[in-house]
C-alpha cells in the first residue's frame, strides 16, 4: 500500500493533474481537505470504500486511518488544496509514516498563486523589474518566525504573495510601505477558479479603501510588486539578435 499526497489545485476541478485524478479514481481510502478542497474532485473517487474529511480529524485520527489501511493493504488518497508543499501541513503526516513504515508518494497541484496570476493574465518575474517571487504569510494560529518579519524580506522589493494575510490588510500596507513606494500595485485575489471568484485591484495608497465593506476576510491572496504595472524590458529569449541552442544565428 501506498499514501498519494496529492494538490487538487487552487479549486475549478478541472485544474488537478491527470497523474491526481487518476490516483484518486484507483484509491481504496480517500482523506480531503474539506474546508479548502472543492468537494466536486470526489466525484474522481469512483472505487473508495471511505471517503474522511480530515477537517473534522486531528492528526491522532488521520493516523488511525493510516494505520488501519496498513492492516487492509488499502491505498490512501490524501488530498490537499492547491499544491500541498505550500502550506500544506503534510510534514507532520509524512513524519507518522515514516514511524509507521508506510510508503508515501507527493504529486503536485497547481497552486493558487500560480492560478492567481493566470487570472490576472500576469506574469510574476519581467526582466528589469523583477526577477524574484517571495511567497509568504502574516502570523495568526502558526507564528511566523522573527526572522522572518515582513519588512525585513521586503528589501529587495520582490514580486511578493502572501498567503493567509488578507484579514491583516491594514497592518499588512503599513509594513509594505516601508520597502514599496506607496504607488506600487497591489491586486486581492479571492477565491480564485471558483465561481465566487473576485479580483480588486489598487495600490498600497489607495487598497484598503477599496475593500472597504467588501466580504473578503479568507481565502485570498494578495500580490504585490511592481511587476503589475505590466512594465519592464523584453526576455532575450525571443529577441531576433540573441541565440540559444534551439535557435542558433545564421552566419554570413
Amino acid at each position: 500500500m501506498k499514501v498519494y499526497f496529492i494538490g487538487a489545485g487552487p479549486g475549478d476541478p478541472k485544474l488537478i493533474t491527470i497523474k491526481g485524478k487518476e490516483v484518486i479514481e484507483k484509491a481504496d481510502i480517500v482523506i480531503y481537505a474539506g474546508s479548502l478542497v472543492n468537494e466536486e474532485i470526489l466525484k474522481y473517487a469512483v472505487n473508495a470504500k471511505e471517503i474522511h474529511n480530515s477537517a473534522a480529524l486531528n492528526l491522532d485520527e488521520i493516523g488511525d486511518i493510516f494505520r488501519k489501511a496498513k492492516e487492509r493493504n488499502f491505498d490512501v488518497a490524501r488530498i490537499h488544496s492547491g499544491d500541498p508543499s505550500i502550506y500544506g501541513a503534510i510534514n507532520e503526516q509524512m513524519r507518522l509514516l515514516d514511524d509507521m513504515g508506510i510508503p508515501y508518494e507527493g504529486i503536485p497541484g497547481v497552486s493558487s498563486f500560480q492560478a492567481a496570476a493566470a487570472a490576472l493574465c500576469q506574469e510574476l518575474t519581467i526582466p528589469g523589474v523583477c526577477q524574484t517571487i517571495t511567497i509568504t504569510r502574516s502570523g495568526g494560529n502558526t507564528p511566523v518566525p522573527e526572522k522572518e518579519n515582513l519588512k525585513e524580506i521586503i528589501k529587495t522589493r520582490p514580486t511578493l504573495i502572501l498567503f493567509l494575510s488578507v484579514s491583516k490588510l491594514g497592518e499588512i500596507v503599513e509594513d509594505l510601505k516601508t520597502g514599496y513606494p506607496p504607488s506600487t500595485p497591489i491586486a486581492i485575489v479571492y477565491k480564485v477558479t471558483l465561481p465566487e471568484e473576485r479580483i480588486v485591484i489598487g495600490t498600497l495608497n489607495d487598497i484598503v479603501k477599496k475593500m472597504e465593506g467588501r466580504d473578503i476576510k479568507r481565502t485570498a491572496l494578495i500580490l504585490v510588486g511592481e511587476v503589475l504595472n505590466r512594465k519592464g524590458g523584453d526576455s532575450m529569449l525571443y529577441d531576433k539578435d540573441f541565440s540559444h541552442s534551439y535557435r542558433t544565428k545564421e552566419k554570413d
